[in-house]
């Protein structure tokens, strides 16, 4: 047969035309009017102050009608399963592709999702074990340790024709361990912590939060029977202590109600331990960590998993050793297996372990709960599933993919955004770091300012251009801090011997006090294990960790740092009138959208709308609350300053409220004077979210305080602002502690305690401690090459 000629058609096609995304006339959140045209197939890249509206822009309005647009072409069916997403507030999209998300947000942190089920390695090591497993025990389910082993047996009737009994027997082999169902550790409580023995009930023993004799629980304990409410609890025999603590479920009739029963131990399990701790209310929180302990299921070794599960071995190693080995590692012994008839799946899976590797988590191992991961490793685990992937075309959306990272690690960070790119895909990047801004081929700057000073293009075109530009972000791109003349010398020193959590390999190290210390080393090097192990949990020390604030549409930085209670005080006792009035959330709501300001009207799987409410006209008060007035001012139009505004205004005349303005003060010391007191927390961006967190741990009285990279989501211009901050709390006499990558951090220390040489088990260990100029002079480690480099010695 003749070879098929093939011809390309003259000129070019009109499809070619198509090679921008234009957005126009954007408004979501602060935004106003932005107009941008996107190359597609170019890595750009989005900077600007924190909350200067370029997760607004990127997240909220390209990324957004993206997925909705999606969204849109299953069925009216499918959708109602779906999350409702409405359209961006602007005028014109076009160009846009498939975009897929890269964000910072924490994986799940259930007890039960780890590195390897979140990221279906796990899936595919039970086919593996199910398959190749000696002796052989069952099917993939066999090897999960979120699978319970069930049996049951029983007859049921097919209502078929006449209808017939038939007798079944069923069972499921699943490979969860029995005692701690898969969760790799057991719970013991501290008796002590649940009551005071010497006390009867009606006395009130009792002292779990919530559980007060006045209330339902009161009804029960008196009326169950089980027991003698006025008996001090040291004297109960056996039996009614054990009715007390642990007794399983039962009905029982009190005043001829029908209610249930339960035993202390398994109601608490049940209401507070099956939640995320960070969920739970603060004073919650507290008694848990004082009343419970967990500790290492002593079945399964903490390994989650069943005995048979254990004893199944390729080449005697079982699945619970290869989930707790090194993903490296892991990835060697993969390689090593050699077995045809599971040849695709060997190669799938060694690829997914590569790309762990590749992408720098070599060191995490498989069985790591995946809410132990900082919000870098967190974005990097999310990264894995696209790097081996075949689409193009497509565009990714990256949210500060240098958190976490040590400048060692930034540069390979950057080399897989390029190499998204070379596969013929657009990749959009919010960040700060300049080594990453440096690599950018398109850049759009948004400011100049952040909140309601912010939400514009400022400048948009090449780095270079940026450089000149002379925005806030090209002024500030070639920064470099100095190292000190003079360092401060510590007031004392603060002991850690043995330490071993984690990666830490018997680490002794005695952390300075009354000083600026830095803790650095590379992603996985034991810093985090070393600090928070070993330090946040000591009386007296506030620790301000990496995890996200939660707040609903009703909180707002007024309520969130507690500044509201002042000013309610202030506004009910210069009126003569409750307090609860003053709240949105409490007696002074419109009654018509109960407090919220909007209306909202569910559309099924449509978006739901969201209207501004007729009655109180977005104030979220009743009129009657809006007639009480504090300094010639209402309590909407206080929560509608911002925090410059309200710390004039509480700070002298006739408004003058000490407490409320000490709180004014904090937050606009980490740089969040642009603020409105009443703006909602679903609208602030995580550098904002990090820094109220930074402001309300302050009001904390403490000698000690540790901060987990507090640069995160923070803009150049804003790191001098932090570094001032942090430098007044130790001349005020308090002794910081900083986690930090950042040079300009470094730079600034007074002591620096660098961890490594490596990653994993390859870490661990103390490589350098001493003051920032010794580690330059030394350029013994690779935080102090990269420190020199830095400050240009």
């Amino acid at each position: 047969m003749p070879a098929m000629e093939i011809t390309q058609a003259p000129g070019p096609n009109v499809a070619d035309n198509h090679d921008l995304i234009r957005v126009h006339g954007a408004r979501v959140n602060n935004l106003k009017d932005v107009s941008v045209e996107i190359p597609k197939r170019r890595l750009t890249v989005f900077t600007g102050v924190s909350g200067s509206g370029k997760s607004s822009l990127v997240f909220g309005t390209i990324a957004a009608e993206s997925q909705r647009l999606i969204n849109e072409t299953y069925s009216a069916f499918v959708q109602g399963f779906m999350p409702t997403l409405a359209r961006p507030e602007v005028d014109v999209l076009e160009g846009l592709t498939t975009a897929i998300l890269v964000d910072q947000q924490r994986m799940g942190s259930d007890a039960r999702s780890t590195v390897g089920t979140a990221t279906d390695a796990n899936a595919m090591l039970r086919i593996l074990f199910s398959r190749l497993g000696q002796p052989h025990i069952g099917s993939p389910n066999a090897f999960s340790f979120n699978v319970a082993s069930v049996r049951a047996s029983g007859a049921f009737t097919v209502e078929r024709g006449a209808g017939k009994t038939v007798k079944r027997t069923f069972s499921r082999t699943g490979g969860m361990c029995p005692r701690c169902e898969g969760r790799g550790s057991v719970t013991d409580f501290d008796l002590s912590a649940l009551y005071d023995d010497g006390k009867s009930l009606n006395e009130g023993a009792l002292t779990i939060p919530g559980y007060s004799m006045d209330g339902w629980y009161g009804r029960i304990f008196r009326g169950c029977g089980f027991f003698d409410p006025d008996k001090p609890i040291r004297r109960y025999k056996k039996a009614e202590l054990h009715d007390l603590l642990h007794k399983e479920p039962t009905k029982i009739k009190v005043d001829g109600i029908n209610l249930t029963y339960e035993g202390l131990i398994p109601k608490i399990q049940s209401s507070m331990l099956s939640k995320d701790v960070d969920a739970l209310q603060p004073h919650i929180r507290a008694f848990v960590e004082r009343a419970v302990t967990f500790t290492a299921c002593p079945d399964c070794g903490g390994t989650r998993l069943s005995e048979a599960a254990r004893s199944s071995k390729i080449d005697g190693i079982s699945i619970a050793d290869a989930c707790a080995m090194e993903i490296r590692d892991l990835a060697g012994w993969v390689r090593g297996l050699d077995e045809p008839s599971v040849a695709p799946l060997l190669a799938a899976l060694q690829q997914t372990l590569d790309s762990f590797v590749e992408i720098g988590l070599g060191y995490l191992s498989l069985d790591r709960p995946s809410g132990t991961l900082s919000g870098g490793e967190a974005q990097r685990v999310k990264m894995i599933r696209h790097l081996g992937s075949s689409l193009t075309d497509v565009t990714y959306v990256f949210d500060e993919p240098t958190i976490g990272l040590h400048p060692h690690d930034i540069q390979r960070m950057n080399d897989l955004l390029l190499r998204l790119r070379d596969k013929g895909n657009t990749v959009l990047v919010v960040e700060h770091k300049p080594e990453t801004i440096a690599i950018a081929e398109h850049v759009v700057d948004l400011g100049p300012r952040a909140g309601t000073e912010g939400g514009q293009v400022v400048f948009e075109g090449t780095v270079d251009g940026l450089r000149a530009g002379g925005t806030l972000t090209g002024r500030h791109l070639d920064d470099r801090a100095s190292l000190k003349g003079s360092t401060r010398k510590p007031t004392g020193v603060l002991e850690i011997r043995g330490a071993n959590r984690h990666n830490l390999q018997d680490v002794d190290v005695d952390i300075p006090l009354g000083v600026l210390v830095v803790v650095t080393g590379v992603a996985g090097s034991g810093k985090s294990s070393l600090i928070h192990g070993s330090i946040s949990g000591r009386p007296g020390v506030v620790a301000v960790d990496q995890t996200p604030i939660k707040g609903s549409r009703r909180s707002n930085p007024a309520t969130y740092t507690g500044l509201l209670d002042p000013i309610r005080k202030a506004f009910a006792k210069a009126n003569g009138v409750k307090p609860g009035l003053f709240s949105s959330n409490s007696e002074g709501a419109c009654p018509n959208c109960n407090g919220a300001g909007v209306i909202y009207t569910d559309l099924a799987m449509m978006a739901g709308v969201a209207t501004v409410c007729e009655e109180c006209e977005g104030k979220r008060f009743q009129a009657e609350v809006l007639e009480y007035r504090f300094g010639g001012r209402d309590i909407s139009e206080v929560l509608a300053m911002s925090v410059d505004e309200a710390g004039e205004f509480f700070g002298a005349g006739e408004a003058r409220t000490p407490a409320a303005h000490k709180i004014l003060q904090r937050m606009a010391e980490v740089g969040l004077g642009y603020l409105r007191l009443g703006q909602p927390l679903t609208t602030l961006s995580g550098g904002e979210r990090q820094r109220l967190k930074l402001a309300t741990s302050m009001a904390e009285k403490s000698d000690l305080y540790v901060l987990d990279e507090p640069t995160t989501g923070l803009h150049l211009a804003d790191v001098e602002q932090l570094l001032g901050l942090l430098g007044g709390l130790v001349d005020s006499g308090k002794s910081v502690i900083v986690i930090a990558h950042h040079q300009a951090v470094m730079a600034r220390a007074d002591w620096i305690v660098d961890l490594g040489p490596g990653a994993g088990h390859d870490g661990g260990r103390i490589v350098f401690e001493g003051t920032p100029a010794e580690m330059v002079a030394a350029h013994s480690t690779l935080t102090g090459e990269h420190l020199a480099a830095y400050v240009g010695a």
